[in-house]
């Protein structure tokens, strides 16, 4: 009897069996290795009645955050604000490094004058040939004097008017190069658009303001009022209703709603960005913003920035 087939066929019975056996292990033990999903620390908020539409948002100043920027890169000299600090139109941020431009305006006004000096020698030159050309005029007998001089003398005077021109164009010229770098100066002292609050500082005396930083130097907005800027999944954006007022809550806050009112919406859909806010952050969702106004119950903290869940449609 050939025993060789049958020790093949249960030899291989044998390994497969092994290798289910082995498989289901290696199984199980990464089963083991899971981590449960936990579940989120506080419950998502209720859907109020009438609550047509659900989206997420966040809390911004009055009439969106400022990012201010500065307008040419260079090195900072001194930021002139705080955290927190509230500031008026036009009061100054920061000062950018302005000693080029001043060596530039000490030249500058030295030209000046050099060019009033260039002035006042050919207003001179002209007195001096009209004075010629006068006492000519004034002999009494015309005939002492040839015609072809009096011409010379009236021409030098037109020669004379026309030096006396050009010194003052090149006075005026020295002159506003005077002021276009004193406007460059100031150019460097960034001020504040408008009045509101200081949210944020990024930057610091000695170090390098960049015009291709994506980061603000500083951010800028009006706390008195908020806004919360609400984030509509475009697949349920032609379900908004102009006018449609909203319940907002607040991150961790499931129960005390707060009424916002609507104030437009923005008519163009674009990439979500409302988790990060970074603009390099890669989603596949777009949605249809839509601007709320919100007032700051009595009694409660709310922050620039914070996201909250917006019911719209909600009594």
């Amino acid at each position: 009897m050939n025993v060789f087939p049958l020790i093949v066929r249960y030899g291989t019975i044998a390994v497969a069996v092994f290798g289910v056996f082995s498989m289901t292990q290696v199984l199980n033990q990464i089963k083991a290795q899971e981590q449960p999903i936990p579940p989120p620390p506080v419950a998502p908020p209720l859907k109020p009645e009438g609550t047509r539409l659900a989206a997420t948002g966040i809390i911004e100043a009055r009439d969106e955050n400022v990012a201010i920027g500065t307008p040419i890169a260079g090195l900072v000299t001194k930021v002139m604000v705080n955290v927190n600090e509230k500031v008026k139109g036009g009061q100054p941020l920061m000062q950018l490094d302005d000693r080029e431009l001043q060596a530039q305006l000490i030249k500058a006004q030295a030209e000046i004058a050099v060019n009033q000096a260039q002035l006042d020698i050919a207003l001179a030159e002209r007195e001096k040939v009209q004075d010629n050309l006068d006492r000519l005029k004034s002999l009494s007998d015309q005939r002492a004097i040839s015609q072809d001089d009096l011409r010379n003398r009236a021409n030098d005077l037109k020669v004379a008017q026309a030096q006396v021109g050009s010194a003052e164009a090149l006075l005026a010229a020295a002159q506003a190069n005077v002021k276009q770098i004193q406007l460059l100066i100031e150019r460097l002292t960034i001020l504040a658009p408008r009045a509101g609050t200081v949210l944020q500082v990024n930057i610091r005396a000695g170090e390098y303001a960049s015009i291709q930083n994506r980061l603000a130097a500083m951010i800028l907005g009006d706390l008195d009022k908020l806004q919360i800027r609400a984030d509509v999944d475009e697949q349920n954006a032609v379900r908004v209703r102009p006018g449609e007022d909203a319940t907002a809550y607040v991150k961790g806050d499931a129960v005390n709603g707060i009424p916002v009112k609507f104030v437009r919406i923005e008519p163009f859909v674009i990439p979500k960005q409302s988790l990060t806010g970074a603009s390099t952050e890669r989603v596949d969702t777009r949605v249809l913003q839509v601007i709320y106004e919100l007032t700051v119950p009595a009694g409660m903290n709310l922050y620039v920035g914070q996201q909250v869940d917006v019911m719209i449609g909600g009594k």
